[in-house]
């Protein structure tokens, strides 16, 4: 195990009953507050009154930043930051799903930072070692910002998604209410459940090193509970144990923990390269690829046949075939059913509309215009990453 720091500073209200929390949360850094939100679901649902009227009757100064879109544009995080800015704002609070709480943390960074484009710190061009407050709101279960100190942004012009980290974009507090994930669609409740996967997936699950048995068998445990929740979240929307499970789950996932004595690889968020092109939904994206590249490894690599018949046999919890390469690619067809037959999502790019015409500009990407994926799980070049996406058609 390598060597690590652990300390994860935010502080979690989970439950129906915590918004009354929120004004001593933001009280503790000033009287201003900048609001960030989405397209507008959470005035849908009502939540937006409720945390407005909680913040103002307690004095509290409110301004908003609506509109972030579903993957956070660094044009939206430069004028988040311009309000901050002008208006001398000392708190941020982001409530909706991971884009919104990544820009927060990118608008926390940008304001404090000597330059106006969230780009300069993105690529370095500009140091910066401090940021506001951000508070965090999630309002589905995907991709756990709300506990983790990362945060990630798309380049239109540029067509690029990148990001910033640091224990100071570490939410100070997080609030988890389960019922303000209600009204997520089926889709999204499904495409969000699959991220949670694939940050599992990347993070600690297939990874080129040892496995410590405490946070893998976490990890194991955690995939095989989402295998068996998010199902019921679909069909039962407002299933309060399986909403909860999920949010907490999701929160879970990215906290630190599970990476703890890690060299994390993020092979599939690497190759992941179509929802910053095509500006499709992140989790979808993934849940297209990974049985791809599961296929594409276990023939191309047998020393990945052990991982791929344990996930087969802990997490999906296939019958066992007698041998490892049967359990291995039950495994991966028990993926493939999973994610047709009960998230009801598309299995191939073909389904929403992407044909191969990027292809050769995603593989560098993918590679981060280097020949190979570096620390990749196992060697990809840019020829295996280009195969994988072939497949995915």
């Amino acid at each position: 195990m390598n060597d690590f720091q652990f300390q994860n500073t935010t502080k979690v209200y989970f439950g129906k009953d915590q918004l009354g929390h929120l004004h001593g949360e933001v009280l503790k850094y000033g009287k201003s507050v900048l609001v960030v939100y989405g397209g507008g679901s959470i005035k849908k649902i009502g939540l937006y009154d409720k945390v407005i009227k909680e913040l103002k009757e307690n004095n509290i100064e409110v301004y908003e930043l609506a509109g972030v879109e579903p993957n956070p544009r660094h044009t939206t995080v430069n004028k988040g930051a311009k309000i901050c800015k002008d208006n001398h704002i000392t708190s941020i609070l982001g409530i909706g799903g991971g884009s919104t709480i990544d820009a927060s943390k990118a608008i926390a960074a940008l304001t404090l930072a000597d330059t106006d484009n969230i780009w300069d710190l993105v690529e370095k061009k500009v140091a910066w070692n401090n940021a506001l407050p951000v508070l965090a709101m999630p309002t589905i279960a995907s991709t756990g910002s709300e506990m983790d100190k990362s945060c990630v942004i798309a380049n239109v012009e540029k067509g690029v998604k990148s990001g910033i980290n640091g224990d100071i974009l570490r939410p100070k507090a997080a609030f988890l209410d389960p019922t303000n994930t209600f009204s997520v669609s089926a889709k999204q409740t499904a495409c969000g459940g699959f991220d949670i996967m694939a940050h599992l997936f990347d993070m600690n699950y297939f990874v080129n090193s040892d496995k410590y048995p405490l946070q893998f068998n976490v990890v194991q445990t955690l995939l095989r509970t989402v295998r068996e929740q998010l199902p019921i979240a679909i069909k039962e929307p407002e299933n309060y144990a399986a909403r909860a499970t999920m949010l907490w789950v999701a929160s879970w996932a990215l906290n630190s923990f599970c990476t703890s004595g890690y060299k994390t690889q993020a092979q599939l968020h690497a190759l992941e390269q179509f929802s910053s092109t095509y500006d499709m939904t992140h989790g979808l994206a993934l849940a297209i690829i990974t049985p791809k590249w599961m296929t594409y490894l276990l023939n191309k690599d047998e020393t990945v046949v052990a991982d791929f018949a344990r996930f087969g046999l802990n997490v999906m919890g296939i019958q066992d075939q007698g041998d490892d390469m049967a359990n291995a690619k039950a495994g991966i067809v028990a993926l493939q059913s999973f994610i047709k037959d009960e998230l009801h999502l598309p299995t191939s790019l073909s389904e929403v509309g992407i044909n191969d015409e990027k292809f050769d500009e995603l593989k560098v990407k993918a590679c981060y215009g280097q020949d190979a994926l570096p620390r990749a799980y196992r060697s990809l070049s840019q020829k295996d990453c280009l195969n994988i996406y072939k497949m995915c058609l």
